[in-house]
């Protein structure tokens, strides 16, 4: 499960459960932990060490922060919270950052990916690589789909048969976008001379209703395929890639474009949206 902030009340209810959790800081906590080591010291007593029966995975040092100059504050964020769960015998803990897709460019074919700002991204993921956290990753094939209805075929970003695509530059061959977007993150870290990084899909999903494409047929088959998918891994990296969809519920008060109000798989009033098997 994913939380996007401390929530005791979550955090109680997932006490004990064995439910593997990937929790974040906000966005507008990063500049403090950057700066200050004991912002993050007070935060870890406060929000991680209270919850021992928490089966804690990852804490995420912000989501999809796009501001250059707030960027710059996320290396530093995570190096004083990796240090403040050492000090509180808590490093078993992995700390990443969550990133939009669009870190990655030259995306097609996948072993074409690169970091399109080394200077942001090749420090975070030399840190990865020594401290043995994965890289997250939020990953929509829907918003590719959507943008470009002409190259890419709505079977291929939703797991269905009938499109292949054999990448010429390492010879592998594809027949779902998801698997393509997750692979040239990893020609990107490759790139970066950081190849021992395992990439985790931190977000992932399909909308079930405001827009083109956002139907509850598309969404029960994007989050179905991808639950029967991910076991296998990728044509690239073989073996299961941990992959969290989102969401877990309709969002009815959230701003911005209809279809974000709509990624969930139950409604507010907690009646599923549509069913899936897991």
């Amino acid at each position: 499960m994913r939380i996007y902030a401390p929530e005791s009340n979550v955090l109680r209810a997932l006490s004990g459960t064995g439910i593997g959790l990937l929790m974040d800081v906000a966005n507008e906590d990063i500049s403090a932990f950057a700066s200050t080591p004991s912002v993050a010291a007070a935060w870890v007593k406060a929000n991680v060490k209270p919850y021992p029966g928490v089966s804690f995975r990852y804490i995420a040092v912000g989501n999809e922060v796009t501001d250059a100059d707030a960027q710059k504050n996320i290396l530093p964020a995570m190096k004083n919270l990796n240090g403040a769960l050492a000090a509180a015998g808590l490093s078993g803990i992995k700390v990443s950052t969550s990133l939009r897709f669009d870190v990655v460019t030259d995306t097609f074919p996948p072993s074409s990916g690169v970091f399109a700002d080394d200077d942001y991204m090749v420090p975070i993921a030399e840190y990865l690589e020594s401290t043995g956290a994965p890289l997250l990753a939020n990953v929509y094939p829907y918003f590719a789909y959507v943008d470009d209805t002409t190259d890419i075929h709505l079977d291929y970003a939703t797991f269905q048969p009938g499109t292949t695509v054999t990448d010429d530059g390492n010879g592998l061959t594809y027949t779902s976008l998801f698997d393509a977007m997750v692979d040239s993150i990893y020609a990107a870290l490759e790139d970066a001379g950081t190849p021992g990084v395992k990439v985790v899909v931190s977000e992932t999903g399909w909308p079930s209703s405001g827009s083109f494409a956002a139907t509850v047929q598309n969404a029960r088959t994007y989050n179905q395929n991808l639950i029967n998918h991910v076991g296998k891994g990728t044509p690239k990296r073989s073996g299961p890639l941990e992959s969290y969809i989102f969401a877990m519920f309709n969002e009815n008060l959230k701003t911005g474009d209809e279809t974000e109000r709509h990624f969930g798989l139950f409604n507010p009033d907690k009646s599923p949206a549509y069913t899936l098997s897991f």
